[in-house]
């Protein structure tokens, strides 16, 4: 049968200026561009383009472009292209329909119908170059008063649980050593170490690269357990509990053998060419007491020096589900909103599943304070983080800071082309491919991805000051300070803002 759908997209080439120099070839992972030497005639797989643009970036004279497929069905408001595409496809095929990234379903965006307050007349705003302002975070649990020793009055009798440090309420979120390359992560992982703050390692384990970043390194500890082992959880500042994922909740993780590459298996103490299944439940976790027994496993396994958070889903019944976490001993909770991204997804789990994270944080934010045991665990947002302003909105709604994986891969070079999955990455991030690993220099990496954080550090300090405050700790929580834009009397309640006007 004849395949009657047209391509995503279409390469078109300045004829004129092409010197036939061969780059898009070699520079294409995808087998896009083909030149026959004998005929002397050039061949496009349009239907292999991703849009990566790495051809039409590398090209020496410009003249390769990039262009939407104008070529579409009869529109029809329900029956859609890409719902035809899609069912044509899995009638081909029988198989999954595969993607990667966050869900791109025209949902609702909350952050972009919030919008920030500002000082005005009565209650002056403060210049950030001229005052002190105070980005330092503390994750982990608080106590409920502090106690000074009586003989000095300055010494702590208070014991103070194990915290992290943040210099900037942003972190880099979990991504893989399998999803992505090595190089990758040690461009995050300097980049972490140079501004003060945290990366995750994800479930595939600390490459040994790493061992000189531990102490900005959170470990995680995955259905799978790869790559769990004493060293291992000791050797980072902070353990993650992974329970589920943004992108895919309730399902589990699944690397290809054919990522599974020598220094992979090593790191994740696995056979090298087998697949890496992570199953959808923990086997050991049925109920919170279940997680319970494992969070203070894992307490006692470093001597109770590591907080210990838990990352779930942003799912339906979010916020006393991250009360039980709270209550079974977390130090943190994660939560991962349905626009957070991944390496691989089926994409009806991508689309359908899960909730947004702004909801997710006002609702898990007001069920603490309700039963009075915020200051216990620390919130952790990630999920579609764009910019220093979604940041500033997650922290007024109730975080206490944020993961960013995305946006942190975007610095990198990425171009969210969502073909992840196929560990072919045009940009060294999401393979394993040598030739393709050598494109991403971890030094300019780690460059870039500093100057993210630090020019989002600099925003979010302005931001600070328009507000008339001089800390991001008078920020957090601080719902009075938003106002929502266009949005229902239920989503107003349910995100604990006003509307705009009042």
């Amino acid at each position: 049968m004849v395949r009657n759908f047209p391509p995503d997209f279409i390469v078109r080439v300045d004829k004129e200026a092409c010197i036939n120099c061969l780059r898009c070839v070699r520079e294409c992972p995808f087998g896009v561009h083909e030149y026959d030497k004998e005929k002397k005639k050039w061949k496009r797989h349009h239907e292999k383009c991703v849009a990566c643009l790495r051809c039409a970036y590398m090209c020496p004279t410009q003249a390769i472009s990039i262009e939407k497929h104008p070529m579409e069905y009869s529109p029809h408001p329900v029956w859609t292209n890409k719902v035809r595409k899609d069912i044509k496809t899995q009638a081909e095929t029988g198989s999954v329909i595969l993607t990667a990234m966050g869900n791109e379903l025209p949902y609702l965006n909350y952050f972009d119908r919030l919008v920030l307050d500002a000082c005005q007349v009565t209650n002056p705003s403060i210049d950030p170059l001229r005052e002190p302002m105070e980005l330092r975070t503390y994750i982990g649990r608080k106590p409920e008063k502090v106690d000074l020793e009586e003989d000095n009055g300055v010494d702590l009798k208070t014991k103070i649980a194990p915290n992290l440090k943040l210099e900037t309420p942003i972190m880099f979120a979990h991504m893989s050593y399998g999803s992505i390359s090595i190089e990758a992560q040690l461009s995050m992982a300097r980049a972490a170490k140079e501004v003060g703050t945290y990366m995750g390692t994800g479930e595939g384990g600390m490459h040994v690269d790493l061992y000189p970043y531990a102490d900005h390194i959170i470990t995680q500890v995955a259905s799978g357990r790869f790559a769990v082992h004493e060293e291992y959880l000791k050797r980072g500042a902070a353990i993650e509990i992974k329970i589920g994922q943004g992108a895919k909740p309730g399902i589990g993780g699944h690397l290809p053998g054919t990522k599974v590459t020598a220094e992979i298996s090593q790191t994740r103490m696995i056979p090298e060419g087998s697949d890496a299944i992570s199953p959808a439940p923990h086997h050991d976790i049925y109920s919170i007491e279940d997680l319970s027994r494992l969070i203070y496993a894992l307490k006692e396994a470093t001597r109770y020096k590591k907080p210990v958070f838990v990352k779930i889903a942003a799912v339906h019944n979010v916020a006393p589900i991250a009360v039980g976490i709270i209550r079974a001993g977390a130090d943190a909770v994660v939560l991962d909103g349905f626009r957070g991204g991944t390496g691989a997804a089926p994409q009806v789990h991508r689309d359908h599943h899960g909730i947004p994270i702004e909801v997710a944080i006002a609702s898990v934010d007001q069920r603490l304070r309700e039963e009075g045991i915020r200051h216990w665990g620390s919130i952790i947002a990630s999920g579609g983080i764009r910019s220093s302003a979604d940041v500033a909105k997650a922290i007024a709604l109730g975080a206490d800071a944020v993961y960013i994986g995305t946006a942190a891969l975007v610095a990198l070079g990425c171009t969210v082309c969502k073909k992840c999955y196929t560990g072919k990455c045009p940009w060294g991030i999401a393979t394993q491919i040598p030739e393709l690993r050598k494109r991403l220099n971890p030094d300019e990496g780690a460059r870039r991805a500093a100057n993210l954080l630090k020019a989002w550090s600099h925003e979010l300090k302005e931001i600070l000051g328009a507000l008339g405050l001089n800390s991001i700790e008078s920020l957090r929580g601080n719902r009075d300070r938003l106002r929502g834009v266009g949005l229902s009397d239920v989503d107003l309640e349910v995100l604990g803002v006003k509307p705009a006007g009042r």
